[in-house]
């Protein structure tokens, strides 16, 4: 349980706020490069942090990010013609590069004045599928992280989308909540749960919800990290061949302050929850793996489908007015009523309503991974307002993995199959210090 004041400081992330302050220091997903499909295509109108902006591809292919309202009189770039290397507001035509060159103002015909000043910008970087940017003091940009999902050809990787009206620590903490996954996914994690019974789901390899054992009140252990903590979730394992007892262990890494990566067989699914504003959350879901993946089979088994998402907007559309749409005509063979991983999650987030008081919870022993994720939260905030650079700061990423379900002996240490998690430090001291 936390106390009311905690609450705030988790869930406001706008630019006055504590926690709003500890997240500009980081690069985050603004959108997806398939958003933004071709040079010229048409700009996007998004959020960060509190913060409207409008993305957009110049005819080169650059992208940029601007704050969303023209410098001259404050009309909505969104609305705006990409053409001809930039983007230019209806109003009066100021037109602006993608770093916020002020390339043409028809109604003021002076170079001088063009050339004295430049329209607000971030900086931007393009890398796996995903456009990304810094919003925070430009003195103190960090090294732009590394995760393992950037590496190898895009046949590897399906990015994915979604924007929930929720506060983003509503879906991050369910996604490190691993005592949920055999009962919310229950049609993925148990095929046969409706006979009462445990059968393991190995008929898919992309499959997150995939679990060895039906035990759902795991033990945990958690383990703080460079890059936030990591934690384990045992479970009662087959006896093995001398009949000693084992655990089927799954690893899951929280990598603060937003995102995740969870583990499927044969894929890690990489998944940020980056704030638009207190109570608009995108997702972004980055499944990644050896071998290429079919993008079409991770939004099937993700639920994301009409009439909750469509892959233009990506805006998640559950509301109370049908039920979130849920069909309990269907409970006896879906568990919910719902369709899909991320459908279900996303639903329940909603169901808290936009920020939940978490003042009135009763927490045990499964949520301890829940209650460590806000315990190094607060203490990120609190580290970065003394004025020290919060944890995660310029990690390298790289190595970093989750675990699917793995039988080990009982007195096995689960942290030696991750030494990658264990291991990570800063990207380099000298880019560090930079930062």
């Amino acid at each position: 349980m936390l106390t009311t004041e905690e609450n705030e400081i988790l869930t406001r992330v706008g630019p006055d706020t504590p926690m709003g302050r500890m997240m500009r220091r980081f690069w985050f997903p603004i959108c997806t490069s398939a958003q933004l499909p071709e040079p010229d295509s048409d700009p996007l109108r998004t959020s960060l942090l509190g913060e409207n902006l409008v993305v957009f591809r110049d005819s080169d292919g650059q992208v940029g990010v601007l704050e969303e309202l023209c410098m001259h009189r404050g009309v909505s770039l969104a609305l705006g013609r990409v053409e001809k290397g930039g983007i230019r507001c209806l109003y009066h035509g100021w037109k602006f590069a993608a770093d916020g060159t002020i390339l043409d103002t028809p109604n003021h015909c002076n170079a001088r004045f063009r050339q004295r000043m430049k329209a607000p910008a971030f900086p931007v970087r393009e890398a796996g599928g995903l456009v990304w940017t810094y919003i925070g003091p430009k003195d103190q940009q960090p090294p732009f992280p590394h995760y393992a999902f950037l590496d190898g050809p895009a046949e590897h990787r399906a990015v994915i989308r979604l924007n929930t009206p929720a506060n983003y620590l509503q879906l991050f903490e369910g996604g490190v909540d691993s005592s949920h996954v055999g009962i919310l996914h229950s049609n993925q994690a148990n095929p046969t749960w409706m006979d009462d019974e445990f059968t393991a789901r190995d008929d898919e390899d992309f499959n997150p919800g995939a679990l060895a054992s039906g035990d759902n009140a795991p033990t945990l252990d958690v383990e703080d990290t460079a890059f936030g903590f990591h934690y384990v979730a045992k479970r009662q394992g087959p006896p093995a061949a001398d009949g000693s007892a084992t655990h089927s262990v799954r690893i899951t890494p929280a990598i603060l302050p937003v995102t995740r990566i969870i583990p499927a067989p044969a894929f890690q699914f990489f998944v940020f929850e980056v704030p638009q504003s207190d109570t608009v959350t995108s997702t972004y879901i980055i499944a990644h793996g050896p071998k290429p993946i079919d993008r079409a089979e991770i939004i099937r088994i993700m639920g994301l489908k009409e009439p909750f998402w469509n892959d233009e907007d990506c805006d998640f559309r559950a509301t109370w007015a049908d039920g979130l749409g849920q069909d309990r005509s269907r409970m006896t063979t879906s568990w919910t009523g719902f369709d899909g991983i991320e459908q279900e999650d996303a639903v329940l987030a909603i169901s808290m309503g936009p920020i939940l008081d978490r003042s009135k919870e009763h927490m045990v022993a499964a949520d301890r991974a829940v209650i460590h994720l806000r315990a190094r939260l607060l203490e990120s905030v609190r580290h970065h307002e003394e004025g020290h650079d919060p944890i995660a700061h310029g990690i390298d990423l790289t190595h970093v993995r989750s675990l699917p379900d793995t039988v080990i002996a009982a007195d096995d240490h689960w942290r030696d199959l991750v030494p990658g998690n264990v291991d990570a430090g800063a990207i380099t001291t000298a880019e560090t210090a930079q930062s």
